[in-house]
């Protein structure tokens, strides 16, 4: 290479050193006369073009008297750009001037070095707009954010599945709000690759700019989201620094107020086309290291950026750049206009109710940009908006959606894969489109199956809001505007023991409950319903050996036995997929609904051969919307994605040491009378004596809303309503966990 070098340009006393490259090779050409760096590319005419375009670029710049950037070197003929051979192979080669100074990946952040490179891109970018290239304006390049699209197919090279559902959610973000505004936002050739590691920097300023071949023309807001995407990957608090780039950069060159508004989700969009070809690269190149040389600090960028509302994000660069933040109607006005058309009776969480915009995954962003850390909402099973499960339901609705007297392949898809989640001899589904539907049907089927009508309830439990459901929910019918207890329900004592009259820690507590739950049988019965864990009755789990006695006698008097597993199933519970498997039993007839949906409406009854046969001599079963192909589709997504993310594991990991920092709680707090739940599925009783037992739901609501003050989301529930129940989103994480532990320990302490 010396000699070619030599022969080409006339250097002399030349040393020549290996540089990074991402598609090209480089190399450090030092000489008595100065350093430079030389560029081969693997010839083919596309390149020659945009290297040919790249040089006419940095021409154009030289031409403004800035030296910032790097200089095309003429070959001794005159030529900027030359077709030779390389070890006996013919590449694209040229030389530009080497910039002097330190990498700013290298350099400690500053403010003042941040509105540097703010000011110093808005020129580069001031000086663009007036440059013209045909070849650059005909560039269709997956790193030119506006073709983000291109790097999906990288996605399936990230390891880890819960990594990529990352990536695909900014991928539909970027879909639902960037995409159909780009014909909006103002185009211009960009530098489109302002890393730290083509920034030069000296005494906390820019000195250069290197490594153009990202140039493309594509929006010019691109060029700062690019920026401020590699700049903030060194620090803790991204936004405050984004804001630093971001004035600095309209201080030199104004923004619009559509750019604005897509900056959040631009940054993102970059961040993941990054890690989408470190993935990429890792397989198919894995001698090249340079694209992984950030991705560690890009993942924890992106997981960061999460907590961060695009709401908060957006008012924050509006305010910094002096535009006005959008007006949004106050809470008190949103409350005014439900109630002109939603009855009261429909009741709102917290003294000071949410107002709700968007969400991801465990975060919920309000209309103001607060975001909230959701530790409650069970329902959205796998993650606010998954983009699999979102993904799942637009595919399915786009092609087909109809009821179940049609022939279509993702209802028998589904129920197969739901049924193998259960004992064999469940293996029977209806679907239904509520929770609440699916207690209506499963007491309906008992009674039909068995030819008896009392049913035997749990105290304190809940199972829907049909008739039928209010009739077996003591929570319900026993409230003091209940209608009462109906003639043919058998209300069985909870087998409590915290509270309760029998506190064996073993087995044998459960089996006196049950003992006791037997006496108060006195005819025939259809059926008894319990959940494993009870929900409204304050998390409270059955004691210990209670099924595994009271099923058998059910049995023995002529019903069935139904577990809800509407909250506890899915593998929320961390140990087992359903909760009635860690009483080691199995129920005649299971209810599931809420989680197995993800929010969208959905239910379902399984049981057995034997019970199916006896239901069919009745009235035909019929669900408008119950597996319907939307549902099903969203329903085979959800599994997936407990599977791929292993989610059931995550409750496990998590909830154990959830509880086990509740429980240090506990030990510090004598209000925090009992920590229990399983999993994710974990409720803590607040009492004012733990001799006496005596009810704090004065406590547990004040905890309630001053977490809500403090963006965390939980509920109280229980007959005293004064138990804090936990049942959050299964990707729920280990610092989620602290986080709302060590806010909990702050608000006790302060009371």
């Amino acid at each position: 290479m010396k000699n070619l070098i030599q022969k080409q340009f006339g250097f002399h006393s030349i040393e020549i050193k290996k540089l990074w490259g991402y598609d090209n090779f480089n190399y450090l050409i030092k000489t008595n006369d100065g350093q430079y760096v030389f560029k081969i590319y693997i010839k083919n005419t596309e390149t020659l073009a945009l290297v040919e375009a790249e040089n006419e670029a940095l021409l154009f710049l030289q031409s403004t008297k800035n030296h910032k950037f790097p200089q095309p070197i003429k070959f001794k003929d005159g030529s900027l750009v030359k077709i030779l051979k390389v070890d006996g192979i013919e590449k694209i080669v040229r030389m530009l001037t080497y910039l002097e100074g330190e990498f700013l990946g290298n350099v400690k952040p500053t403010k003042t070095l941040f509105r540097s490179l703010g000011k110093n891109t808005a020129e580069l970018d001031v000086k663009l707009q007036s440059f013209n290239n045909y070849t650059l304006k005909a560039r269709r390049w997956k790193w030119d954010l506006q073709y983000l699209h291109f790097n999906k197919k990288y996605i399936k090279d990230i390891p880890n599945a819960k990594d990529r559902s990352l990536i695909e959610y900014y991928f539909q973000q970027y879909t639902e709000n960037v995409v159909p505004i780009i014909p909006e936002l103002r185009e211009s050739i960009i530098h489109s690759d302002v890393n730290e590691w083509n920034v030069l920097v000296k005494n906390n300023d820019v000195t250069g700019i290197i490594d153009f071949g990202d140039l493309c023309y594509t929006p010019l807001i691109n060029e700062l989201a690019i920026t401020i995407a590699y700049a903030c990957l060194y620090v803790d608090n991204p936004i405050k620094w984004a804001e630093i780039i971001v004035k600095s950069y309209n201080e030199v060159l104004p923004l619009k107020d559509k750019e604005i508004s897509v900056l959040y989700y631009l940054i993102a969009a970059r961040l993941c086309v990054s890690v989408c070809n470190s993935a990429y690269s890792r397989i198919n190149e894995p001698e090249n290291t340079y694209t992984a040389i950030s991705e560690k600090l890009a993942w924890n960028f992106l997981y960061n950026w999460l907590t961060i509302n695009p709401i908060e994000a957006e008012n924050r660069f509006r305010k910094i750049v002096g535009l006005s933040t959008k007006i949004v109607k106050s809470t008190k006005q949103i409350i005014e206009e439900r109630q002109k058309v939603i009855p009261p009776i429909l009741s709102l969480s917290y003294k000071k109710p949410i107002y709700v915009t968007k969400s991801a995954f465990q975060y919920m962003y309000d209309a103001y940009g607060n975001t909230f850390l959701d530790a409650y909402n069970n329902i959205p099973h796998v993650g606010h908006s998954h983009p699999k499960v979102v993904e799942a339901g637009q595919r399915q609705m786009a092609k087909l959606n109809t009821n179940t007297r049609y022939l279509y392949d993702v209802l028998s898809e589904y129920s197969e894969k739901l049924l193998s989640k259960f004992p064999n001899k469940l293996n029977k589904v209806f679907f239904v489109n509520s929770g609440s539907a699916a207690s209506d049907l499963a007491i309906r089927m008992a009674k039909i199956h068995t030819g008896h009508k009392n049913i035997m309830v749990m105290e304190h439990g809940y199972h829907g809001h049909t008739q039928t459901a209010i009739d077996i929910s003591d929570y319900k019918f026993s409230n003091k505007l209940g209608q009462g207890q109906k003639d043919y329900i058998i209300k069985s004592e909870i087998p409590d023991t915290y509270r309760g009259k029998y506190k064996d820690n073993d087995a044998r507590a459960g089996k006196k409950y049950a003992q006791d739950a037997i006496q108060k049988i006195k005819d025939p019965i259809a059926a008894f319903i319990s959940e494993p864990i009870l929900g409204c009755a304050g998390q409270v789990p059955l004691a210990s050996g209670y099924l595994k006695e009271l099923y058998p006698k059910i049995r023995e008097l002529g019903g069935v036995c139904i577990s809800d597993e509407v909250q506890t199933g899915f593998g929320r519970l961390g140990e087992y997929f359903w909760g009635f498997e860690a009483h080691e039993v199995v129920p005649d007839i299971i209810i599931i609904g809420k989680p197995m949906g993800n929010g969208h409406p959905m239910g379902a009854v399984v049981t057995t051969q034997e019970i199916v046969d006896s239901f069919s001599k009745g009235v035909e079963f019929f669900s408008s919307f119950g597996g319907n192909p939307v549902s099903c589709a969203i329903g085979l997504a959800v599994l997936n994605v407990i599977e791929e993310e292993k989610l059931q594991e995550n409750a496990k990991e998590i909830g154990k040491k959830y509880k086990l920092l509740l429980i240090e709680l506990q030990n510090e707090f004598e209000c925090m009378g009992d920590v229990r739940g399983a999993g994710l599925f974990i409720g803590v009783e607040l009492v004012k004596d733990t001799d006496s037992l005596e009810p704090d739901n004065k406590l547990a609501n004040f905890i309630k809303n001053e977490l809500r003050n403090l963006n965390i989301i939980v509920s109280t529930d229980g007959p005293f309503d004064n138990v804090i129940k936990s049942k959050p989103p299964l990707c729920f994480t280990s610092e989620n966990a602290e986080q709302v532990t060590d806010t909990l320990y702050d608000i006790l302490k302060r009371h």
